[in-house]
């Protein structure tokens, strides 16, 4: 795994006085699982928003598959492969799965919106997002209004609607949150099988999921990169352990945080 699909070159924000995130660089290589861990207000979620477009840095480079596509807007990111599915599921609520899905397959292909005709009605959209839909477990709810379905499922449809994107990196922005246990395992299981189609940047605060799943770990505290590397070296990295002490104390034992 040494193609490199995305890469953060020195990436630094700012609110004013308060730098965010500080000058950071990472990679992340085909086929590979990056877990991006940290504690709360370390500058994770500022940071995938400057790989996906929906910040501007004000130094440094973003690159994907080795172009740099920091100048480009999150829509077009996301048509050259880097797709994001979102901690809190945004979804049509009022429509069913299957549209939802459908919507997302006629978007990823480029198609103009055909607003006599409905997405669910047209077989050559149809046909994919069902098959996205029995990939991620959900054909039975197919025809469910996506407001009536549970969070854990909800989640489901957004994943299929991630997938839909066709992407080339897919971050996973907490996909636990708020699930159950069960519900949990299960997602863990699904995002182990998308390993090695898709490089995957995975920030979850579940340390059981993370370093089950991640080949690296990158950790970011204070906005700052202070280890990157396998998971048994970053678990007993003294710096990571103390940076963690009061408020994910559990990161060296890899318990749930």
């Amino acid at each position: 795994m040494t193609e490199r699909a995305l890469e953060a070159r020195a990436l630094s924000k700012r609110f004013g006085s308060l730098i965010v995130t500080d000058n950071v660089s990472l990679e992340l290589r085909a086929g590979e699982t990056l877990g991006l861990i940290g504690p709360n207000g370390a500058g994770k979620s500022t940071l995938i928003a400057q790989l996906t477009g929906r910040l501007s840095p004000d130094e440094g480079a973003v690159l994907l598959d080795g172009r740099d596509v920091s100048r480009l807007p999150t829509h077009q990111r996301a048509r050259a492969g880097l797709v994001q599915s979102f901690q809190v599921p945004s979804l049509f609520r009022s429509f069913t799965s299957l549209a939802n899905v459908a919507i997302a397959v006629q978007a990823a292909g480029g198609h103009s919106y055909k607003f006599l005709r409905r997405a669910d009605r047209i077989p050559e959209f149809v046909d994919p997002a069902l098959a996205l839909i029995e990939e991620v477990g959900l054909s039975h709810c197919a025809d469910r209004l996506v407001g009536e379905l549970s969070h854990g499922e909800r989640r489901y449809v957004e994943l299929a609607i991630a997938l839909a994107a066709r992407p080339r990196v897919l971050l996973l922005d907490e996909p636990l949150a708020g699930l159950s246990r069960a519900e949990s395992e299960r997602m863990i299981a699904f995002i182990a099988r998308l390993q090695g189609r898709h490089a995957i940047m995975l920030v979850e605060h579940d340390m059981d999921a993370v370093f089950s799943l991640a080949n690296r770990l990158c950790v970011l505290v204070q906005g700052r990169v202070i280890a990157n590397g396998a998971p048994a070296n970053v678990r007993n990295d003294r710096a990571v352990i103390e940076a963690y002490l009061g408020d994910d104390e559990d990161l060296a034992g890899g318990a749930h945080a």
